[in-house]
């Protein structure tokens, strides 16, 4: 029995609200905020484990209109985090304090903080009386970073701040030395930072605009197109499910696309997916064997539509043929001015060109009925053997065998309709391999002169130029048919639970790949592998080898599977020669950031990396202190004001009076 994947589809679990107690509430105890552009993530410093995770959005639904009376209101008017509860219902309405990794939207940004310091249980009148680590994205913007300070200080009223870069914290919460080339794959961003010696390069760090969020809307896209009929069924929250249970990244990619196209492997590993459906309870009220008659019944009629389609193409044949041949009475009677104003209706040049025609229409006509005769003798054949050509054996096991070897034939028809139709396509195109070889042997045929199509041969070649190839495809598409009836007759009813499946074959690779290829979905930037490449450029040989023997994978998005392997691939195909190299992965990747933080937090030099109020005052919101995981600080330059224009009035403009001279 095939093994079917069902769908959690798991609802939120709203926060409680924390126990503000007298050791954290007079303790003085620093709280950290891993600001992340996905989860939020907040907690004591005191504590091992974050006390709040919560996606970093918030929600205005629209008012229930037929209950905008109730006390008190039945929707909530802002939903933060966990307390969505259904978010694909307010998809369209959901807003976050972030463009791409930088906060850029304070206003939501506060909602969200109201929402952090209620669920901490924070009751202090007026003013959070805590220290905050806040982390931030890799070189933020000094104007982001003020307007963040103001809300802190001005709005909460905290004591003190210290930003801190996520990535970097969690470099140095997994301890692996002081030189690495980090690469943080984020949400929205991938960073790749070198570090040497405990000191940021930023000049040769580099940032990839993609992410997380890219991945999941390529593979909404992906699983939307190829499943057209069930485009409100796929929704982004079980698109992110299925990356993250079932997603991984190819260490070969385009051998993963051959592996794919092998019909047996795609049945042997294709991933089912069960969507939610409603069974229907209405039935047609027929018994088996009533459904078997209605079968066979539809197929006689599409067997009996056939050949009255041979039938008409035969009378018209003939009927052109007859036409034709009165023609050629002219011509054997000495008409030849009667022949010659008769030709004009018709496509044909000459006497020879009418023989060409009349013998093409002789051989048209004799296997139509050569068709029609083997049709009316299979029609026979079924009315005297009730089961039909394609009797099945009676064994189970044997019953089994005969489906899979029919099963085969009709793929192998279908695959060779299919490869017609794409011939006749790349005919009909300019510049084709297809419509070369066409134009190839109509020229040979114009130099074998006027007696072409008196040979059997030449049947073949009009076959090799011909876009229609009627006798080929409609020997297909009747051995088609046959394939169908049995199919239809002897195939076991397909459960309708089948109908709302996915199949995720290549999916579940190619959407991760973007991540090293993002052309794929029309990006221009280079991917991760030839970032990381044109860094190492930009160091020595023995930099270079630090780095390549440190390389440490952070963030979220780095938790596909067959990431690690991908890039230990990627750096032996870019490495020199037996040079060695090494990729290390964070513990945790979504949580080291905080783990980092806390762990700063709680050291015994962290006041002295904090902001203070009365520092905030004097140097301005943009101000940082530096330290091991943070950002570097560079003061805004002064606005240039523009003095060259005086204004109209002023007296100490020089009036100059210029004289043309004629």
């Amino acid at each position: 029995m095939e093994d079917v994947l069902v769908l959690k589809d798991l609802k939120t679990v709203q926060d409680i609200v924390h126990e503000y107690g007298p050791t954290l509430k007079f303790g003085h105890i620093p709280l950290v905020i891993d600001n992340g552009s996905y989860q939020c993530r907040v907690g004591w410093s005191v504590h091992d484990e974050p006390s709040l995770i919560f996606k970093n959005l918030i929600a205005r639904p629209r008012k229930d209109r037929c209950k905008k009376d109730a006390e008190p209101p039945v929707t909530p008017p802002i939903q933060i985090g966990n307390d969505i509860i259904n978010i694909e219902a307010v998809r369209f309405q959901l807003k976050s304090q972030f463009d791409k990794n930088v906060v850029t939207h304070f206003e939501v940004q506060e909602q969200v903080c109201d929402y952090i310091f209620s669920h901490l249980g924070i009751d202090s009148d007026g003013c959070i009386p805590h220290p905050i680590v806040m982390t931030e994205a890799f070189v933020t913007p000094n104007y982001s970073r003020q307007l963040m300070s103001e809300l802190l200080f001005e709005a909460y009223g905290i004591p003190a701040v210290s930003y801190g870069v996520d990535s970097l914290f969690s470099f140095y919460r997994n301890d692996i030395g002081d030189t690495a080339l980090i690469v943080n794959c984020g949400y929205h961003t991938i960073h790749i930072i070198p570090v040497i010696k405990g000191k940021v390069i930023e000049e040769h760090a580099r940032r990839i605009n993609l992410g997380g969020s890219e991945i999941v809307c390529y593979m909404h896209k992906l699983l939307q197109l190829k499943y057209p009929v069930h485009v409100n069924a796929i929704t982004m929250s079980r698109i992110e499910e299925i990356l993250h249970e079932h997603s991984s990244i190819a260490l070969d990619y385009q051998e993963e696309i051959r592996k794919w196209a092998n019909p047996d492997y795609y049945e042997n590993n294709v991933i089912r997916v069960q969507l939610p459906f409603v069974q229907s309870t209405s039935s047609s009220g027929l018994t088996a064997e009533q459904q078997k008659e209605r079968k066979k019944e539809m197929a006689r009629r599409l067997l009996e539509i056939n050949a009255r389609k041979r039938e008409e193409r035969l009378a018209e044949d003939e009927e052109q043929l007859n036409q034709l041949l009165a023609l050629q009475e002219l011509i054997e009677d000495g008409d030849t001015d009667e022949f010659d104003e008769a030709i004009k209706g018709f496509d044909i040049k000459n006497y020879g060109d009418l023989q060409r025609q009349i013998g093409n229409l002789n051989m048209r006509i004799e296997k139509n009925k050569q068709r029609i005769a083997a049709a009316a003798n299979a029609e026979e054949t079924i009315e005297t053997r009730p089961t039909g050509r394609f009797q099945p054996p009676t064994d189970p096991e044997a019953f089994q065998v005969w489906l899979n070897d029919t099963r085969a034939k009709y793929r192998e028809v279908l695959v060779r309709r299919e490869a017609r139709r794409a011939r006749r396509a790349a005919m009909v195109k300019r510049r084709t391999a297809a419509a070369a070889e066409r134009m190839r042997a109509i020229s040979r045929l114009a130099a074998a002169g006027d007696d072409f199509g008196y040979r059997d041969s030449d049947w073949d070649v009009y076959k090799s130029i011909s876009r229609e190839a009627d006798s080929d495809s409609e020997a297909d598409g009747e051995r088609l048919v046959e394939l169908e009836e049995a199919l239809r007759e002897h195939e076991p009813p397909q459960p309708s639970h089948h109908r709302h499946q996915l199949h995720l074959a290549i999916e579940p690779y190619r959407a991760p790949e973007l991540m090293f290829q993002p052309s794929m979905m029309g990006n221009l930037e280079a991917g991760l592998t030839e970032t990381m490449e044109y860094i190492f450029k930009h160091f020595s040989d023995e930099e270079q080898l630090l780095l390549a023997n440190n390389v440490f994978i952070t963030g979220g998005c780095s938790q596909f599977p067959g990431l690690k392997e991908r890039l230990e691939r990627e750096l032996l195909e870019m490495r020199p020669f037996q040079s060695s190299h090494k990729v290390v992965m964070a513990k945790n990747p979504s949580l080291d950031a905080w783990y980092g933080a806390r762990d700063f937090a709680g050291s015994n030099e962290f006041e002295n990396f904090c902001m203070s109020k009365e520092e905030y005052y004097e140097m301005g919101g943009e101000y940082l202190k530096e330290h091991h995981a943070s950002n570097k600080y560079y003061k805004s330059p002064a606005p240039i004001v523009d003095n060259t224009l005086a204004p109209a009035g002023d007296a100490n403009v020089v009036k100059e009076e210029i004289v043309v001279d004629c």
